[in-house]
């Protein structure tokens, strides 16, 4: 079973996650690491636990989830993975990041890309693959059931949901996603969402005021 480790990163304070299992296998998901010092925090803690990263893997591809791609890349040699709908969306990572004040090492491209439905595995552990576009065109989530933890990327927040006025959104597909997907997960689901502290797929059906 999965065991999570949480790094807020970069001037957005995008979660970072690091998936770890009895195994010492380990995902890197969405890794916004910018500073040097948010770079070392992530190192030092697979240094500390005795962790061996081997997927890389990225919810969506807007700029605070792909700042640590090339860096992982480097450290680790591991390519990202997310769906080919996303591609376009990262390579326009490169023409805005200097208007929005950001150092931008470009981030290699996957060897393969993911499906919009399937399972990845690393050590014990499988991560469901849930298609959920709206906030961006090819949004996947990572369930991973026997856990029953959910890293949701930008798709469902405590109190809220992704934004959708970025190039690819769209609310009533962003609406339709959680509804249709995220929704039919058990209500005790712990969900880790791309931003903020995390809530359960039963909290946000009772309280959400977008949905």
């Amino acid at each position: 079973m999965a065991t999570v480790q949480i790094f807020a990163n970069n001037p957005y304070q995008e979660n970072t996650y690091l998936l770890f299992d009895e195994t010492g296998e380990c995902a890197i998901i969405d890794p916004g690491m910018y500073t040097a010092a948010e770079q070392n925090a992530v190192v030092g803690f697979i240094k500390d636990n005795n962790l061996k990263p081997v997927l890389l893997l990225n919810t969506h591809c807007h700029i605070d989830h792909v700042l640590g791609n090339r860096f992982v890349f480097d450290q680790y040699g591991l390519k990202p993975q997310f769906h080919i709908g996303e591609s376009e969306v990262l390579a326009a990572v490169v023409a805005y990041a200097p208007s929005m004040g950001f150092r931008y090492e470009p981030s290699p491209l996957p060897d393969a890309y993911l499906p919009e439905t399937g399972t990845i595995k690393f050590g014990n552990t499988g991560l469901e693959l849930i298609f959920a576009p709206g906030h961006s065109p090819a949004h996947l989530c990572f369930y991973d059931r026997a856990a029953n933890i959910l890293i949701g990327g930008d798709v469902l927040f405590r109190n809220s949901i992704g934004r959708t006025d970025l190039p690819g959104g769209n609310f009533s597909t962003l609406v339709k996603s959680i509804e249709e997907k995220l929704f039919t997960l058990p209500d005790d689901c712990i969900v880790y969402p791309g931003h903020g502290p995390e809530t359960t797929i039963g909290y946000e059906k009772q309280t959400n005021p977008y949905l």
